[in-house]
């Protein structure tokens, strides 16, 4: 995951110098592992409040307050949040499929941009080009569990994320599918950790470790333990990976269309 953390600086031409803006940066992982490896000044925009407490204090704890800090905000909204043409780069990771409105969100990181900078991200995508078919109820299926289970609206195709770029402001520069080659003999499938296997650290995403967990969860919410609801919850997030596995391994979706595209 820092590789392609570090790979994604690099497609945005992030400086020691660079201002940047994190788009969805939860608790800040990425931020600080993009500082780390770049020295940017880097600021990050994440909807929850939890979020941007929580990883204010991990950058303290690093020493790099100076350098990362969260706010609070709708990155559908950042002109509302910061000036037009501050920053020098952005970049965001699997955080734009939440947008409700594409155009929307990438018209607002327009504008923060400065003219020529570049904005690089991960997005979630089905994959037509490789074989979805919005007419196959299976496809369908697997397409909306995974956006019921990570709370999505409707997966974007690559063609949609392009248009909307292009609608937008931007210049696309590259496009492609970071887990293109999936199956190769060298390659470890992104889906490999939510199938599971029979290790210490495998087996709770097998089918017997997910019986037991959710099990577990199930006794634990029965003597009012857990939380209610707890039960649903497990179930949903089961089924959810249940579904994302199949679509890795049909192919027709992705957690890692990678994009670069420059403010004209």
């Amino acid at each position: 995951m820092v590789r392609a953390e570090y790979y994604l600086a690099l497609r945005a031409n992030i400086q020691p110098d660079s201002k940047v803006l994190d788009l969805g940066c939860g608790v800040g992982g990425p931020m600080r592992n993009i500082h780390q490896f770049t020295g940017a000044d880097i600021t990050g925009i994440t909807i929850n409040e939890y979020q941007v407490r929580v990883g204010n204090q991990y950058c303290a704890q690093r020493g790099f307050d100076h350098k990362c800090r969260s706010f609070q905000g709708d990155f559908q909204k950042l002109s509302e949040k910061f000036e037009p043409d501050s920053f020098d780069a952005a970049y965001a990771i699997e955080a734009t499929c939440h947008s409700p409105d594409r155009k929307v969100c990438f018209q607002q990181i327009s504008s923060c941009l400065k003219k020529g900078a570049l904005f690089a991200a991960y997005d979630w995508v089905v994959l037509p080009e490789r074989g979805y078919d919005s007419n196959n109820p299976d496809h369908v299926r697997i397409k909306e569990g995974i956006e019921v289970g990570n709370g999505l609206p409707t997966l974007a195709t690559t063609q949609d994320i392009v248009h909307a770029l292009e609608d937008s402001g931007f210049e696309v520069v590259d496009v492609f599918d970071a887990n293109k080659d999936v199956h190769s003999d060298h390659q470890i499938p992104w889906y490999s950790t939510l199938y599971g296997s029979f290790t210490l650290k495998g087996f709770r995403m097998t089918r017997l470790g997910r019986i037991c967990t959710h099990t577990l969860v199930s006794t634990l919410e029965f003597f009012r333990i857990a939380p209610q609801g707890s039960t649903r919850v497990s179930s949903m997030l089961n089924a959810t990976a249940l579904d994302l596995v199949e679509a890795g391994r049909k192919e027709i979706f992705t957690p890692s269309l990678l994009f670069v595209a420059r403010k004209k």
